[in-house]
């Protein structure tokens, strides 16, 4: 099954977002703020779940976690 916007309708990006996510209504401990409305350009057909992991990760190279407003390592204190 392919997950590619071009071969999925709004309806099942919903639903594979959702599946993939679990249960984030339930406020757990743990859970991110925000997850889910992370993929919403998924879901709106704009972005690719790929691109849009790729930029979630771009924060992290080798361990160190960089502040991509100024490129340079943040503390991770």
């Amino acid at each position: 099954m392919s997950l590619l916007i071009k071969d999925t309708t709004r309806e099942e990006r919903e639903r594979i977002v959702a599946e993939s996510l679990g249960n984030i209504d339930g406020m757990c401990d743990g859970c991110m703020p925000g997850l889910a409305e992370m993929y919403q350009d998924y879901i709106d057909g704009k972005r690719e779940i790929k691109d849009i992991n790729m930029s979630f990760n771009k924060g992290y190279v080798s361990g160190y976690l960089y502040d991509s407003d100024t490129g340079r390592p943040s503390c991770p204190m």
